[in-house]
């Protein structure tokens, strides 16, 4: 295994993810009104999730940005937890799901992109276990896989940071703001009658 095979796969459960949110998506529809207080509260409530995932793995990219698998980094976000970027993400599927006013329809969203990376990290585990064998133990064995322990923060005073990487990054993770007008499509097509409701969720 190497990293562009960890690459490939990340792409492929991060596309399988995003597949099954927006089928999701077309044939759900929220149980609270459409303009609703709750309605436009979740989905706020989403945005703000979204906003989150942006700018956490904006971050956590200045840290791990051009050095992924070439070096074990332990500092900043990866102090707290192994996986940074898919936690942010994760945030960033269940603000996307939010957006059809629906909670459920966010906590599926979560589970979906949180299966799809789960497979991704294993892999990169093994990877990294086979690079960096003692160091990525004792790492493994002292933060989080996935939900971030903030009492294990610890930071250097200097970072090297490479500008084009963090700037991929935030371009990416924009991605998760096209929830909000695809939402917001579904919605008026199953208004109209071109889509079908099959699922009404709290």
């Amino acid at each position: 295994m190497n990293i562009g095979e960890v690459q490939v796969a990340r792409k492929i459960a991060f596309g399988v993810a995003i597949a099954a949110s927006i089928l999701l998506f077309s044939v759900t529809s929220s149980l609270y009104p459409s303009g609703g207080r709750i309605h436009e509260l979740i989905e706020w409530i989403g945005i703000v999730l979204i906003v989150i995932c942006i700018l956490g793995r904006t971050w956590a990219s200045l840290y791990i940005g051009g050095r992924k698998i070439e070096q074990l980094i332990t500092i900043g976000p990866y102090s707290v937890t192994r996986n940074p970027l898919y936690f942010f993400s994760v945030l960033g599927a269940a603000g996307a799901g939010a957006q059809l006013g629906s909670v459920t329809v966010g906590l599926l969203s979560a589970a979906f992109a949180w299966l799809g990376f789960y497979v991704v990290v294993m892999m990169e585990e093994r990877l990294l276990a086979e690079r960096f064998g003692a160091a990525f133990a004792e790492y493994t064995g002292s933060v989080p896989r996935f939900f971030p322990n903030p009492m294990l923060w610890r930071d250097e005073q200097m970072l090297t940071v490479q500008p084009p990487r963090v700037l991929k990054t935030f371009a990416d993770a924009l991605v998760f703001l096209l929830a909000v007008p695809v939402a917001e499509g579904f919605e008026w097509l199953q208004e109209i009658g071109v889509l079908p409701v099959l699922f009404l969720l709290p």
